[in-house]
């Protein structure tokens, strides 16, 4: 067994922090003997900690049981972060949101807490990016209003949508579906531009739908898997790349230039064992880039 600091949203955080993005995190450790690693693993990475709290009780917990091939299966033990209570945002927590260029969100948290964070962005026009990866659980009609972008892989899609996922045309059917129910939540409260479907698909690459597009597959935009010299372990792969396309978009990339920038940031992490010690650093994402040109 080894020991690896991880969680999809702290994943999220140190790949955006170790690719020169500014980042703050805002969530929960326990008061175990593993807070301490994942609290310094986080600031290792450059991420701002001033908003990470202690909680009494264990640390979230995941036991991955890695295959040959690099596949994974993870068993969530959600710990700090689970407590509901926790989760009031405190005024000044609302106005580093408010403030931010885009949140990252994920489901390794209450469902009630992302509503929290995600309606506090959306009133202030900042972009949220939910990774559907975490729970395996319908998703909020309420969370659902306040995306920008949601992002999950052919599975997350099946289980989102009951819609089949296994062809390019099933995959799109169901990116409709998902918007569609995102449309009807944002003209009920009058607010939103509509949803953007952010699929991931493996070793098959990605595939941006925007809003309204998936049914006649107008303006959808199609990124090949970057190849990686040997998969080691797939953990984190998902995070990386989520967190990734959304530095990308901030820094001013279009949505291919950024899903080939996140793609890049994968392979590089699928490279090697563990979560967050395999996020890409810039300058080797820049040397990978540099070689694709």
């Amino acid at each position: 067994m080894s020991f690896f600091p991880g969680g999809k949203g702290a994943n999220q955080a140190a790949a955006a922090a170790q690719l020169s993005y500014p980042t703050h995190f805002l969530g929960k450790v326990g008061s175990d003997s593993y807070a301490a690693p994942l609290r310094a693993a986080l600031a290792g990475a450059g991420v701002l900690l001033d908003h990470l709290q202690e909680r009494p009780g264990p640390t979230g917990t995941a036991v991955i049981l890695l295959q040959s091939s690099g596949e994974n299966s993870i068993i969530i033990v959600g710990g700090a972060n689970q407590d509901e209570e926790a989760w009031s945002l405190s005024e000044q927590e609302q106005q580093l949101i408010a403030g931010a260029g885009a949140v990252l969100l994920q489901r390794e948290i209450p469902e009630a807490a992302n509503i929290q964070v995600a309606k506090v962005a959306a009133a202030a026009g900042v972009p949220v990016l939910l990774d559907a990866g975490g729970i395996d659980a319908p998703l909020s009609p309420e969370l659902l209003q306040y995306l920008s972008i949601i992002s999950p892989n052919e599975t997350e899609l099946q289980r989102l949508t009951g819609l089949p996922t296994g062809s390019t045309d099933e995959q799109l059917a169901a990116a409709a579906a998902l918007q569609e129910a995102a449309a009807q939540q944002q003209q009920q409260q009058q607010q939103g531009g509509g949803l953007q479907v952010l699929l991931k698909l493996g070793t098959a690459g990605s595939m941006m739908v925007p809003a309204a597009a998936a049914a006649g597959g107008g303006g959808v935009v199609l990124q090949p898997a970057v190849k990686a010299p040997q998969v080691v372990d797939t953990t984190g792969a998902g995070d990386c790349f989520t967190a990734a396309f959304m530095v990308g978009l901030l820094e001013g990339a279009s949505t291919a230039a950024a899903m080939r920038l996140a793609a890049a940031a994968a392979a590089i992490c699928v490279s090697r064992a563990g979560a967050q010690p395999s996020m890409p650093s810039r300058a080797e994402l820049d040397s990978l880039l540099a070689t694709l040109a």
